[in-house]
């Protein structure tokens, strides 16, 4: 595995350099995404920010019952340098489950995520969802998404908060209209548990999703790799998927990247990406 890193004098020079020299879509669409969205220039690890810590620009809320674009009950909202999940216009959460979705697919990359759960479950909110989010990976894009679709087509990296008192690891996989390979065999299970340790409270958890395209996969949190899986493919089973699946191919390579929104508030300090060469 072999990260790309620009230079700390000219770092855009170097990020178009090496999406033409190399011609790895994933790089050029790196390029165009902080380009053209308003991100920050990759820092001197080559990291590049799809959070600007500013607004949602690059990004595109979809929550069910309600078009492409539509950020009903201001839900998306980035308040003092932070990205936050708020319910405090829903008079309930009545099933409007909420992707935002950056407006650019990625497919070899590590994705860095810190995050933690604020507040009180909305009220009507299910009850497995309490300090439930996650980041959709893989995805759908969101305009192939039916209007009253409540999760996009995708692997999910799931966050989990503590209660006080139960165990909750955090970093697990969840697998909406898809499934995985572990130890060589097919997944079909939804969800599957994490090795990591409960986080109760409120603190700050980083997780990081690595993701080979179609091979491995690696879930770290906090440093720590948690869960490894390999092979995300389509469900057949599954309406949504199969509407995906061209000319028999199941197999995931790409995708988009969503942050959830579940019921619970929940605020993110940074999202960035470090696209990979291999």
């Amino acid at each position: 595995m072999r990260q790309l890193e620009p230079t700390a004098k000219h770092p855009l020079r170097l990020w178009r350099r090496l999406a033409l020299a190399l011609s790895t879509p994933l790089l050029a669409v790196a390029v165009g995404a902080f380009e053209s969205s308003g991100q920050d220039l990759p820092g001197k690890d080559g990291w590049i920010p799809l959070f600007n810590g500013k607004n949602l620009d690059g990004w595109k809320p979809k929550i069910t019952g309600y078009a492409l674009g539509e950020n009903y009950g201001d839900t998306f909202r980035v308040e003092n340098g932070i990205l936050k999940v708020s319910y405090d216009k829903y008079p309930k959460f009545d099933g409007k489950f909420g992707h935002l979705f950056f407006e650019r697919k990625f497919s070899k990359y590590r994705l860095r995520i810190e995050y933690r759960f604020v507040g009180d479950q909305c009220r009507g909110g299910p009850s497995w969802a309490f300090r439930n989010s996650g980041v959709m990976i893989h995805g759908q894009s969101p305009e192939s998404m039916r209007k009253d679709q409540e999760f996009p087509v995708s692997i999910e990296v799931q966050f989990l908060g503590g209660n006080g008192k139960d165990k909750r690891p955090t970093g697990n996989v969840c697998t909406p209209g898809t499934n995985i390979v572990m130890n060589d065999k097919l997944i079909t299970q939804h969800c599957i548990d994490s090795s990591s340790k409960t986080y109760h409270g409120d603190d700050w958890i980083t997780v990081e999703a690595e993701v080979h395209g179609n091979g491995i996969i690696k879930h770290i949190v906090n440093g720590e790799t948690v869960i490894e899986y390999e092979k995300p493919q389509l469900d057949d089973r599954d309406a949504d998927a199969r509407k995906l699946i061209k000319n028999g191919d199941k197999m995931l390579h790409e995708g988009s990247i969503s942050l959830q929104a579940e019921s619970h508030p929940i605020e993110f300090r940074k999202v960035e990406i470090l696209p990979l060469a291999e």
